[in-house]
């Protein structure tokens, strides 16, 4: 003879759990075709687009600022203030670029990646 099976948090025997259905906000009725209709196409969010790529090009910028300052080709203003431009450098290159990959790779429809994914910059 096999054990009744019990709901392990309460010691509830599973044929005196009464179960009932949830309520419902749709009449039941499923739409075939609604699964099949194609999606309308991703608004491009142009602005913040344009305002990553700002932010990756003053990254890139400012860190080649910052390494022609360290080796004491633009002046001799010394390695804390050229460290102090590579940092800045770095923090503002990295997130452009990791948005403008996420652009892209939803430009060439990667699954995955959507333009749902960049943040809103205003649009």
């Amino acid at each position: 003879m096999v054990p009744a099976r019990t709901n392990v948090p309460a010691g509830i025997p599973r044929s005196k759990v009464k179960y009932s259905m949830l309520p419902s906000t749709e009449d039941g009725h499923m739409d075939p075709q609604k699964d099949t209709l194609p999606e309308s196409p991703a608004k491009v969010p142009y602005k913040a687009i344009t305002c990553f790529a700002l932010q990756f090009l003053i990254g890139a910028v400012l860190l080649i600022t910052g390494c022609l300052l360290l080796a004491g080709y633009l002046s001799e203003a010394g390695p804390s203030r050229a460290i102090a431009i590579l940092i800045v450098g770095i923090l503002v290159l990295l997130p452009g670029f990791y948005h403008l990959l996420i652009a892209c790779k939803a430009h060439r429809g990667c699954p995955g990646y959507s333009y749902q994914d960049l943040p809103d910059c205003g649009d």
